[in-house]
């Protein structure tokens, strides 16, 4: 894993910092961060000015964006990668590719077989390059209006 290393609890204030650079106009609390790292530790990466939040979901069931989860489903059929953020500076330095490399590892460790995720300002063509293919855009209001629901065989 070039340059992430395992979130903590002590990183969470660094987490909102850079979640309120990154994603100003779609604001999340912070309880549902510790919340995946609380209940999928294994999904939250760290690196200097990024992080990576990933867990397991029901196929083609992302969660509402700021939404507590409760416990993680024991039908879950993707690795959902819920936020990976990184501060202009930190882009195209490979921090992406390597956040991938570690989530399809996570996901085939679990037996599941695709990779999920919702694109937020017209990110898909960045996911498209790791495979990600769009299958929806209804239902991801609280996403933004360019959210598209996207999948991958892991």
């Amino acid at each position: 894993m070039d340059a992430w290393r395992q979130m903590t609890s002590d990183d969470l204030a660094e987490v909102d910092r850079i979640a309120g650079l990154v994603h100003a106009d779609l604001p999340e609390s912070m309880a549902v961060l510790a919340e995946r790292l609380a209940l999928f530790p294994q999904g939250c990466l760290m690196t200097e000015g990024g992080y990576a939040v990933a867990h397991p979901v029901r196929l083609g069931a992302p969660p509402p964006l700021d939404t507590l989860l409760g416990a993680l489903p024991k039908d879950a059929g993707a690795l959902h990668i819920h936020d990976l953020a990184l501060l202009e500076s930190r882009r195209g330095h490979g921090l992406g590719g390597a956040a991938m490399a570690h989530f399809i590892a996570v996901a085939k460790a679990r037996g599941l077989a695709r990779l999920s995720l919702v694109s937020v300002y017209g990110s898909h063509t960045y996911w498209s390059r790791f495979g990600f293919v769009q299958f929806a855009k209804a239902g991801l209001e609280s996403y933004g209006p360019e959210a598209a629901y996207m999948e991958r065989e892991t």
